[in-house]
């Protein structure tokens, strides 16, 4: 089976919801995600949170904004996703 340079190009990128933690370094923002699961074997619910670092080439996303991350190429040794857009507050 050959791929179409169309096919090729079409990737599904993953993308998740998260909040700007920490605007510390530049072009770089720090991305918290939370996520509700359910416990395997009691059901309950509970949070996980994890920390992303994004890209974000302008410097135009401040701390408190809800953003849009999705992955992407590695940027640097920590940095696999870019901020894609700002979400209403």
């Amino acid at each position: 089976m050959t791929m179409t340079p169309e096919k090729a190009k079409s990737t599904i990128r993953r993308h998740l919801t998260g909040v700007v933690v920490a605007a510390r370094t530049d072009k770089t923002r720090q991305v918290e995600v939370t996520r509700v699961v359910a416990h395997v074997k009691y059901g309950k619910r509970y949070r996980l949170t994890r920390r992303f670092a994004a890209h974000d080439e302008s410097n135009s996303y401040a701390l408190g904004d809800r953003v849009v991350i999705e992955a992407c190429r590695p940027y640097s040794k920590t940095k696999r996703w870019r901020i894609v857009e700002k979400l209403a507050s």
